[in-house]
């Protein structure tokens, strides 16, 4: 079953393109504070991401947490949803554009709700909750190849981030929790 999933999640990541992968990392370097909301699995990789982010120095915030600040002008909301109608998640790029800020998607549903809001998407084409005409073919349950996908191309994005300012992070260690 192992390769199953590495296999189809191969197919999937050949088709995201460089440039996008280049244009997302440079939006969130160009960010003062990065802001991210997703529901159910597609959160908790989202979630991950943040944190990685956290990790390398980035000021970052989950979306209805406590201690998340107001969101400005200067900052970046990166949402994930692999349908793309998902209610919070809309309401949260509402808002973001509301307060005049730069929205960010990485969708497995290019023709949603939250397509049609954000500033600019990444569409990975994998299998979501909605089992539309189209989505690629999958031995496993819906939406779980979109979000290992997700994962995947988040990960790459912090090993190219992480590389890039390698000389300048130094150790990320410190960064890690110590109080669990």
């Amino acid at each position: 079953m192992i390769d199953v999933i590495l296999e189809e999640n191969r197919c999937l990541a050949q088709n995201i393109s460089d440039e996008a992968a280049e244009d997302f990392i440079q939006r969130i370097l160009n960010a003062e504070s990065i802001f991210f909301s997703a529901q159910g699995r597609s959160g908790f990789i989202l979630r991950c991401f943040c944190m990685r982010l956290m990790h390398l120095g980035y000021s970052v915030y989950f979306c209805g947490e406590t201690v998340t600040p107001a969101i400005t002008r200067n900052d970046l909301l990166i949402v994930l949803s692999g349908s793309g109608e998902t209610p919070s998640t809309l309401e949260a790029v509402k808002s973001a554009k509301q307060h005049h800020t730069e929205t960010y998607g990485i969708l497995g549903n290019i023709e949603s709700k939250i397509a049609s809001l954000v500033d600019k998407s990444l569409h990975i084409p994998g299998t979501t909750k909605l089992c539309r005409d189209g989505e690629p073919e999958s031995a496993q349950m819906a939406g779980s190849l979109f979000e290992q996908s997700a994962f995947l191309f988040l990960e790459a994005v912090v090993l190219k981030i992480y590389q890039t300012r390698k000389k300048d992070v130094g150790s990320v260690s410190s960064r890690h929790a110590v109080i669990e």
